[in-house]
Formats: structure tokens, C-alpha cells, sequence
């Protein structure tokens, strides 16, 4: 059996008791990182043994899991923070595992992008997750087809780029359109810009942004 095991994006009392207990029961649980995840099972009195796997080694050691989830053995996947597959790894192994007719289980859980597009107050009814947009080649050719777009678009962003974003959205976007930017969700120094892109550069000029980031952007039509 494989398990997807979302974990803390920052409180770590925000686990589910099911989460905690397949941990525990687990023969193995592969961490993207191990010195990260060990915080977490220290906290909770978890002593399951512990390998890394990440965006670096999945693909050389996919096949090595695969075999031991063969011989009846329960595995649980998680990332440093969040839910593994969503712009996190995971999806390579869930993938192999299903064609090997192998039980997969992906378990309710933190992710950062639901609470910040909730807490928003834009249109969550219909939107679109871009995950991480491409750092320098296609960047813009994304953002001229997401400005275009009628649905709340959301997607993440680090701190470093987050003004360099505002001043490349505003000439495609327009500075009217609204957008919210949430900062740490559920970490102790959260919080939330909302208001338009215009307003936004205003804001963010000056600050030296710290932190995880989510971008929401309002659709065309709304």
C-alpha cells in the first residue's frame, strides 16, 4: 500500500489523528527532506525509518520502492511541507504504483493553495492552479495567457520575486485588476495583501518580502 500523507505548511497541530497513526504504522516513509520531516517526527513520537526522496533521485529510485511495496509493504509519501504531488514529489511514484496495480491512498490534508484562495475573497467557485510559473524562459508568455483567463488563477511564488512579479503583471494585467497575495499560511507571522495590482506595487516597493507566497488573481470577467 502507498499512502500520500499531506503534513504541516506551518502549525504543526495541523495533522489529521489518521495521518499520525499510518505514519506510525508505515514500514517506510520516504521524505523530500529528511532533516526537515525529522522535526515533525520527533514531535509526534514517530520512529518509522525514514529515506529521502526527492525531485533528484525519483527517478533512479522509483523502480527500488516499487519492488518493496510488491512484497506487501506499506509506504507513506511526504514532502517538507503540504500535500506530495502538488508542486511537490510524489506523482512519479504514485503513477508507477497504479500501473503495478499497487493500492494508493492519498489522505485529506494541509496544502497552502486552498486556504489562501478562500481567504481571498475572490471567486473560488472555478479556478486555476499554475503551481510555480517559469522563472526566466516563457515566464511572460505564461502570464499574457493567465491575463486572459476568466477564472481565479492561483499559483505560488518565492519572496525574492515577488515586486519583479507585480511590475511584470501590471502592463498585461492592467493595474486594476484585483489580486491577493497571502504570506506564511498558518505560520506565526501570516498575512494577506488583497486590493488591485496598481495598489499592490505600492505596497510591495520598499519591503523586503520574507517567507512562502501564493498569488490569487481575479478572472477577466469578474
Amino acid at each position: 500500500m502507498l499512502y500520500i500523507i499531506p503534513t504541516p505548511i506551518g502549525n504543526l497541530e495541523d495533522i489529521t489523528l489518521r495521518s499520525l497513526r499510518i505514519l506510525k504504522d508505515s514500514d517506510l516513509i520516504l521524505a523530500e527532506d529528511t532533516r526537515v520531516s525529522i522535526k515533525l517526527l520527533k514531535n509526534y513520537n514517530i520512529k518509522t525509518p525514514m529515506e529521502s526522496f526527492h525531485m533528484y533521485n525519483e527517478h533512479i529510485k522509483v523502480d527500488k520502492y516499487l519492488e518493496y511495496l510488491k512484497k506487501d509493504k506499506i509506504i507513506s509519501v511526504i514532502s517538507d511541507a503540504g500535500t506530495p504531488g502538488i508542486s511537490d514529489p510524489g506523482y512519479l511514484l504514485v503513477r508507477n504504483a497504479l500501473e503495478n496495480e499497487i493500492k494508493v491512498s492519498c489522505l485529506p490534508g494541509p496544502t497552502a493553495l486552498i486556504p489562501a484562495l478562500v481567504q481571498s475573497g475572490l471567486p473560488c467557485d472555478r479556478f486555476i492552479f499554475e503551481g510555480f510559473l517559469p522563472t526566466k524562459r516563457g515566464r511572460l508568455n505564461k502570464l499574457n495567457q493567465m491575463a486572459s483567463e476568466s477564472k481565479t488563477t492561483v499559483f505560488y511564488e518565492s519572496p525574492h520575486r515577488i515586486l519583479k512579479l507585480i511590475h511584470q503583471m501590471k502592463p498585461i494585467f492592467g493595474g486594476n485588476r484585483k489580486i491577493a497575495i497571502v504570506r506564511e499560511i498558518s505560520k506565526l507571522h501570516e498575512s494577506t495583501f488583497t486590493g488591485t495590482l496598481e495598489e499592490a506595487k505600492l505596497y510591495f516597493e520598499g519591503k523586503k518580502p520574507k517567507g512562502e507566497f501564493v498569488i490569487i488573481v481575479d478572472g477577466i470577467n469578474n
